[in-house]
């Protein structure tokens, strides 16, 4: 990889009596998918990289792929080496990864993690060591493939906690990524987290079930019948939030829905609860919207309420 001479990132508006964070070497602790990712990245912005030797096949090789003729160091050194100290390894590690290497932080470092799950206080120790910490989140799925670079270009939102006075310098390398900056307050960060769980994680979860029941139903390539329907609901959706609920709960089918449980549970009893579970949440928000009268959601409800009853005998 060509390394153009590394550079600075600076609060935006700093004068020469403020406090600047310099940073010519970025260190990496975790090539995983989003770390790897973001290592290249800044490389590309013209950063000097050191990454932490990685234990697994996977992970050597992802860092051969994406982050060619880096070295590799102990993580310790890799600690002692960085400007900045970008921490990318799971959510439950981050915080016995960075005491063990707090004895190697020095005054003045940046250390950032890229967990959307925890703000600044599993830093505690780098903070005692004197670093300055950081949360920063890209809100994007990583495959840990070179098109991953593609994707971050193109523009993602990072949720940052940070303090107030590292907050330009969070600003400016979330623009070096090609990113914009949402703001999480330190308690809002397991808030924010959840949404972006349920809003992705659970997506794929319900999408994968449709497919399924598509599969049960005969359909040879359901993922072509599920594509453009689930393309103009996503769409429709982020334009105009409850505006785009249709289908027979938004429309109070009780029969519909009602047949719907039947199939299911004749075929795959185990999509019952969870259909049940956002039919209900469906006809709270579609009643609430105004999509759906209280009145006449009442035969859906009992539907509703009434299987399950019988899913929890």
């Amino acid at each position: 990889m060509t390394v153009r001479k590394s550079t600075a990132l600076r609060p935006r508006g700093a004068g020469p009596g403020s406090p600047r964070t310099p940073v010519e070497t970025v260190g990496l602790v975790g090539a995983g998918r989003v770390g790897a990712v973001l290592a290249a990245a800044l490389a590309r912005a013209g950063h000097r990289l050191v990454v932490a030797r990685g234990r697994s096949a996977a992970t050597r090789d992802r860092a051969a792929r994406l982050l060619p003729g880096v070295p590799e160091l102990p993580a310790a050194q890799v600690a002692a080496a960085a400007d900045l100290l970008l921490v990318a390894v799971p959510d439950d590690a981050i915080e016995p990864v960075v005491g063990a290497l707090a004895g190697a932080l020095r005054p003045g470092q940046v250390v950032a993690h890229v967990s959307g799950a925890h703000g600044l206080g599993v830093l505690a120790s780098a903070v005692a060591a004197g670093a300055r910490p950081l949360a920063v989140h890209p809100a994007m799925t990583f495959t840990g493939h070179r098109s991953d670079l593609t994707r971050l270009a193109a523009g993602v939102s990072f949720g940052v906690t940070a303090p107030e006075d590292l907050r330009s310098f969070a600003e400016a390398l979330v623009a070096e990524l090609g990113g914009t900056v949402e703001w999480v307050t330190e308690g809002d960060r397991a808030l924010y987290h959840a949404a972006l769980a349920h809003g992705a994680n659970h997506l794929v979860t319900v999408l994968n079930e449709a497919l399924d029941r598509l599969r049960d139903a005969g359909v040879v390539h359901p993922e072509r019948v599920l594509a453009p329907l689930v393309s103009a609901a996503l769409e429709n959706t982020l334009t105009w939030g409850d505006g785009a609920l249709t289908g027979p709960v938004a429309r109070g089918d009780a029969g519909t829905v009602a047949r719907h449980l039947e199939a299911l549970g004749r075929t795959a009893p185990e999509s019952v609860p969870p259909y049940l579970a956002l039919a209900r949440r469906t006809a709270d928000r579609a009643i609430a919207a105004g999509r759906l009268r209280p009145r006449d959601a009442e035969p859906l409800l009992d539907v509703l309420a009434d299987n399950r009853e019988q899913a929890c005998r």
